[in-house]
């Protein structure tokens, strides 16, 4: 309807234009003799107001985006690194982090302009392809009147997209071709992530319109990235000797530092994704460390329970369950709510890991699933709950309990189906391509040295 009436109104002007073409050379004149005072005059109003980025938010989300790649390289490449066996610690790092680059060079070529392009298209847009109508006098709006600068947005958005890809190997560790990852990641960040993001963050995407509340990615970043591993793995099949065989991680010292590295990475991953520094970011920030804290704690009370002594991985695994659980909720509840979802997500996690794991038989190596899919679920829909005023959360007077919940469930649902369909998809033509796993002998002898040629230790 709109360009029926641009057209229209293009034929009028143009008729208009014909018919007094005589007044041109008299406009002309007057232009010219006006040229030099024009020049002098004050620039007009809407030059003047034209959008400039705030240079405190501006450097604030810079440093949120340098932290987030803090979350990747080193941070989730130690955590994840020093879960595996010895044998496998490279491969795992150098797959994380050839996934963080594929992702970042996918992310300028056509993820931005698919994930954030015009408002109503959910899944492609030519507009932005390559960046082309991106510049250094690009803005994007924040929450406010605010804007900070389009590339330094786009960049945030760009390491939230690479760490997603990287968390999925998680459930794939030790026995997935690195020629494979390669083909997957693009395949998938296409076809279930970047919709996925629009859904979610983008103005007309689907779940924003519903009104789901994800500060800084449940639904987008860990839901989809678990339940992507789970179905992953069970396309891959189990690692030879699983679960027979023990197969504990071979540094529980290099995965306590990526943990303190995600910690701290993730400041800019909860906090950064207000896109100001004001007070919502403010509160992201005290609830990151209070929901980690007391799910740190809740997994080592759970393990005393269970019959086991408090360890450092259920500590690390605590922490982690405690992050992915306050992530959608980090702007949206209040303290004491954040302190209560991450205990509550902590022992289900717990569960997942020690319970349900076992009983279904997949084969989730580091347990991406059970600790970024089932740590990310109750965030999700728990968030619905904690953002209630009435228990310290920043919702409205007209806020309902009962149908944001159910608006929270309904985003969970479309994200599980999205990323399960979307990931067999890309599963099924990574293995046409290159076949999904290793051999029997390079899984025996080590990714490190079968698919790279290094090893990680001497």
């Amino acid at each position: 309807m709109i360009r029926k009436i641009l057209s229209g109104a293009g034929a009028i002007g143009a008729s208009l234009y014909a018919a007094t073409a005589w007044a041109q050379e008299a406009a002309e004149a007057v232009a010219d003799t006006a040229t030099a005072a024009a020049a002098a005059a004050p620039a007009p109003a809407a030059e003047a107001a034209a959008a400039v980025a705030n240079p405190g938010n501006n450097a604030w989300m810079m440093t949120s985006t340098v932290l987030v790649l803090l979350m990747i390289l080193p941070g989730l490449a130690l955590f994840y690194g020093g879960l595996t066996r010895s044998k496998n610690m490279l491969s795992t790092m150098t797959q994380i982090g050839a996934t963080a680059a594929l992702a970042m060079v996918v992310w300028v070529l056509w993820g931005y302009s698919t994930a954030f392009g015009p408002e109503g298209n959910a899944f492609f847009s030519w507009g932005n392809l390559f960046l082309s109508a991106t510049s250094t006098d690009s803005t994007a709006a924040t929450f406010s009147d605010e804007v900070i600068s389009e590339y330094v947005f786009l960049s945030f958005q760009m390491t939230f997209a690479a760490i997603t890809a990287a968390l999925i190997l998680g459930a794939t560790a030790e026995r997935m071709k690195f020629s494979a990852t390669m083909v997957f990641v693009p395949i998938w960040l296409t076809i279930v992530y970047f919709p996925i993001a629009h859904m979610v963050w983008a103005g007309g995407g689907l779940m924003f319109e519903w009104g789901a509340l994800d500060f800084a990615g449940g639904t987008v970043v860990h839901i989809n990235a678990g339940v992507s591993g789970l179905v992953l793995a069970y396309l891959l099949g189990k690692r030879k000797g699983y679960p027979t065989e023990p197969m504990p991680p071979h540094s529980l010292t290099l995965t306590m530092v990526g943990t303190g590295l995600l910690w701290v990475g993730w400041f800019g991953f909860n906090a950064g994704s207000e896109l100001e520094a004001d007070g919502t970011a403010g509160l992201a920030m005290i609830n990151t460390f209070v929901a980690t804290a007391a799910a740190a704690l809740a997994w080592m009370v759970v393990e005393k329970l269970a019959g086991h002594k408090p360890s450092a991985l259920g500590f690390c695994s605590g922490v982690i369950a405690g992050l992915v659980a306050v992530t959608p909720a980090a702007g949206n509840s209040g303290p004491m709510g954040a302190l209560v979802l991450g205990i509550v997500a902590s022992i289900i996690a717990y569960l997942a890991v020690a319970k349900l794991k076992p009983a279904l038989g997949y084969d989730d190596s580091l347990d991406a699933f059970g600790i970024h899919g089932i740590a990310g679920i109750v965030g999700a829909i728990g968030t619905g709950i904690v953002y209630s005023p009435a228990l310290g959360g920043p919702g409205g007077d007209d806020f309902v309990m009962g149908a944001q919940v159910i608006i929270q469930i309904s985003a969970v649902l479309v994200s599980i189906v999205w990323a399960a369909v979307g990931t067999l998809i890309a599963g099924f033509i990574a293995k046409l391509l290159t076949g999904l796993r290793v051999s029997a002998e390079a899984e025996h002898d080590g990714l490190d040295i079968s698919e790279h040629g290094e090893r990680a230790y001497n």
